[in-house]
């Protein structure tokens, strides 16, 4: 198990993360639980716009959207990125980040091509989880009609009331 810790450790040193959230006080929250979980570079957009603009100029590994921001909100944001013919870094692993935990939000989500879900507040766990999920265990991307991002999950992990739902969802795309 030592072995994995250091694996971890090595790779979170290693990676670049963008935080996208019209709070401050929310970017400087996520910064210091990056920071805590071995994240040694970890920068910050304020907005929808101004994350675009980092991920072209910086090229991150993982990007961490906060749901609702005024001008480009998370949903927009995703939906601009995952579009492989127009934008440069369609492929970047995004955890949406989000005080919205309503099931359509989570569905919606995954519809849009997120590869997490993480609800406020944020435990240092469940981040260290979820960065763990898209960096050591990243779902193969796949092109459906409209919809481009990570390939779904295996529905048997669903619970069986939700399998007939979310296999029309996908459908769907």
């Amino acid at each position: 198990m030592q072995a994995v810790e250091k694996d971890v450790a090595t790779l979170f040193a290693a990676t670049k993360v963008l935080v996208v959230d019209d709070e401050p006080f929310m970017r400087k929250v996520i910064r210091t639980l990056l920071l805590s979980i071995g994240i040694r570079s970890a920068y910050e957009a304020a907005d929808g716009l101004a994350g675009l603009e980092a991920i072209r100029n910086l090229a991150p590994d993982v990007v961490i959207l906060d749901w609702e921001m005024p001008m480009l909100d998370g949903p927009a944001f995703v939906r601009l990125v995952r579009s492989p013919e127009t934008f440069p870094i369609p492929n970047i692993p995004i955890i949406m980040l989000t005080g919205h935990g309503e099931r359509s939000r989570v569905v919606e989500a995954v519809r849009l091509g997120v590869n997490e879900f993480l609800l406020k507040p944020v435990s240092t766990k469940a981040l260290k989880d979820r960065m763990v999920s898209v960096l050591m265990s990243p779902r193969p991307l796949v092109q459906s009609g409209s919809y481009y991002g990570p390939a779904p999950r295996k529905l048997s992990s669903y619970k069986p009331e939700a399998d007939q739902q979310i296999a029309n969802i996908v459908m769907v795309n």
